[in-house]
């Protein structure tokens, strides 16, 4: 998406999912921000929806992360999902609403986004791995972002589609 608009301070959402539509993507995420610090998350897939809404919690952004040589620069393959504890009902929909943004033929390759639902709070992590000190020893090295998201709604519609129906609502 940043390779087609890089920026949408000028754009109305419907009109960023309408060109993404017009470009076959098959999910959008938004992020919200409020004085530069990102507090909501929208994942809308596309066509016809669903969009999950959430509520974004102690972010930690690359930026905020110290030790940037060893961080490296950010893989361009995607990742490896392991969704852990998404056994309710509402869980396995969430689950399946992200497992929808990895590709289904992607060869992963050394890094993974790690989600943890505890209660409403999703918990997530993004990390790369590697054998460094021979094929029994994988170390773990957190490349960013890192933050808990908090489910309030998922609508069965797009986020421009004001007449679709909520799924389900936090109350």
């Amino acid at each position: 998406m940043s390779r087609l608009t890089p920026t949408f301070e000028n754009m109305v959402t419907s009109e960023i999912i309408e060109t993404c539509w017009a470009h076959d993507f098959t999910d959008v995420v938004l992020v919200h921000e409020n004085r530069g610090v990102p507090d909501g998350l929208f994942i809308i897939h596309l066509p016809f929806g669903p969009t999950a809404f959430f509520e974004l919690l102690y972010v930690v952004t690359r930026h905020d992360i110290k030790d940037k040589k060893a961080m490296g620069t950010m893989p361009q393959v995607y990742p490896h999902l392991i969704l852990d504890n998404f056994t309710t009902k509402l869980g396995e929909r969430i689950a399946k609403i992200l497992k929808h943004l990895s590709c289904a033929k992607a060869r992963y390759k050394t890094h993974n986004h790690f989600f943890q639902l505890v209660g409403l709070y999703f918990i997530q992590v993004h990390h790369t791995y590697g054998k460094h000190r021979g094929p029994k020893s994988i170390e773990l090295e957190e490349i960013g972002p890192q933050f808990e998201m908090k489910l309030f709604k998922i609508k069965m519609g797009t986020l421009d589609q004001t007449e679709a129906q909520d799924e389900w609502v936090s109350k």
